[in-house]
């Protein structure tokens, strides 16, 4: 969604950021300009139970604040539109401009009207899963997701059935040269022996699978 040209630069740099830091919505709105550290991609938030934790990004993250901030020093990181009607806290005003912190009402209907009725928690679901996935582990995703109890991160971490011929592949490059991948991604023929463990040393890929990794 951030990709496309119809999202204004504020949504799609605010999208890309929480799912990229995998932080919560509110975190990430209670930013100011001056918690980012921009050249190491990371800042400072304001967490659960009033800890200061540290929440990290990647680059396309890195170029959309690059694009949205500009050359603002200071002041919220994500702000309204439009001068402020009412008279918000100071720490919430953009002196400069009169334009205040953009509240997470604003933003969570921004994303579902773009989204098509997703939430904005919904990113860092999406966000821990996808790492889930790829194989990161349950340590680094308690790092990454700052969940205290490994317990409470397991919600997040239910990769479905079409995420396991990636582990199965990426199983099978660990083990090392002269090993492949088979995937039966369009069926299993009569007759044809199936090894469930998912590896099988043959040259030639039986009809109907897919195969990945070098043969010697």
């Amino acid at each position: 969604m951030w990709r496309r040209r119809t999202v204004p630069l504020r949504e799609k740099t605010l999208w890309r950021m929480l799912y990229e830091t995998a932080a919560r919505a509110s975190e990430v709105l209670a930013l100011d300009v001056e918690d980012l550290d921009r050249a190491r991609r990371w800042a400072r938030i304001g967490s659960k139970g009033g800890s200061v934790d540290m929440v990290v990004w990647a680059a396309l993250t890195a170029r959309l604040l690059g694009c949205y901030v500009t050359d603002r020093t200071g002041g919220p990181l994500f702000l309204t539109r439009w001068r402020s009607r009412t008279a918000p806290a100071r720490r919430d005003l953009y002196e400069a401009t009169g334009q205040a912190r953009l509240s997470y009402r604003t933003a969570a209907a921004e994303f579902r009207k773009h989204s098509g009725g997703w939430t904005l928690h919904q990113l860092r679901h999406s966000s821990l899963t996808h790492l889930a996935e790829a194989g990161v582990s349950a340590v680094m995703l308690q790092a990454k997701s700052r969940h205290r109890d490994l317990r409470t991160l397991s919600v997040y971490t239910k990769p479905g059935v079409e995420a396991v011929p990636g582990w199965m592949c990426r199983s099978a490059d660990r083990r090392g040269s002269g090993w492949w991948a088979w995937l039966a991604v369009l069926g299993v023929g009569s007759g044809m022996a199936v090894d469930w463990g998912g590896l099988l040393t043959v040259p030639t890929a039986p009809p109907g699978w897919v195969c990945v990794g070098d043969w010697p």
